[in-house]
């Protein structure tokens, strides 16, 4: 089994080092990751410069390579330059933070994962609801075997898991649970602060609205409650009952 794994922490994040010290036991590993923390970096890819790749040590070991961009530009370039075959899965994780509901728009843990769906290779994205490493280590090894069970299921090439652990000690952990995204969101606002001369900058910052009622089925209320939820996502973003509602709005009228 040949692995590529990216994230959005960049590549001396921990939760990368763990997951590919899990997932090494099972495969062949290839790291491919941005240089510095590509954070809400979402789908984005960089098109108005040149990437630049870099061998990258740890400990005096080569780990993977370092690349000045995102996460989709890492699984990009990994797969079309930096690799001479095409991988049987793209990994993208551990990330310090919940990757769920409309957060998964924003991300780049879960945007990497997706462009591997987009180059028809199955993509799994991980996140673990904290900023803390205590709890990376079982998580990674529950990341390994959830990758595992699911190629030997026959996992897709162009299907996508998003996949969110609680920042709990593993004993803690009630079970796994299959979950739908949910729709909770952020109720961002900008603190406005002042430089030396006056000028103005605004920092984003906001808090977490629930809107998915406790439901024990909707991702972050999952992790909430104690369960890793596993999430099938899809490229389609197509609203399917609004499709079927507007075929009767007769657009054809607005043509002059």
């Amino acid at each position: 089994m040949k692995i590529l794994i990216s994230n959005d922490d960049g590549i001396d994040s921990y939760g990368i080092i763990a997951l590919a010290r899990e997932l090494k036991k099972y495969g062949e590993v290839f790291i491919v990751a941005p240089i510095f923390e590509q954070s809400a970096a979402g789908q984005s890819i960089t098109m108005k410069r040149p990437l630049k790749i870099v061998e990258h040590f740890i400990d005096g070991k080569f780990f993977g390579y370092a690349v000045n961009g995102t996460p989709a530009d890492c699984v990009k370039i990994g797969i079309t330059t930096i690799l001479n075959f095409v991988p049987d899965i793209v990994v993208s994780g551990i990330n310090h933070g919940s990757n769920t509901a409309t957060n998964i728009i924003y991300s780049g843990t879960v945007s990497a994962a997706r462009e591997a769906c987009m180059m028809d290779i199955p993509g799994i994205a991980f996140s673990i609801n904290g900023r803390t490493s205590e709890n990376i280590d079982w998580a990674a090894h529950a990341a390994a075997n959830i990758t595992v069970k699911a190629l030997s299921h026959g996992f897709e090439k162009g299907k996508l898991l998003n996949v969110n652990f609680p920042n709990l000690k593993k004993d803690e952990i009630k079970g796994t649970m299959i979950t739908k995204q949910g729709t909770s969101k952020f109720a961002d606002t900008y603190d406005t602060v002042h430089d030396v001369i006056g000028r103005a900058y605004h920092q984003l910052k906001g808090d977490f609205v629930n809107l998915d009622d406790n439901n024990e089925l909707i991702d972050q209320v999952a992790i909430e409650n104690g369960y890793i939820s596993i999430t099938p996502i899809k490229l389609d973003s197509t609203d399917h009952e609004e499709f079927e509602k507007i075929r009767n709005w007769n657009f054809a009228e607005v043509t002059p």
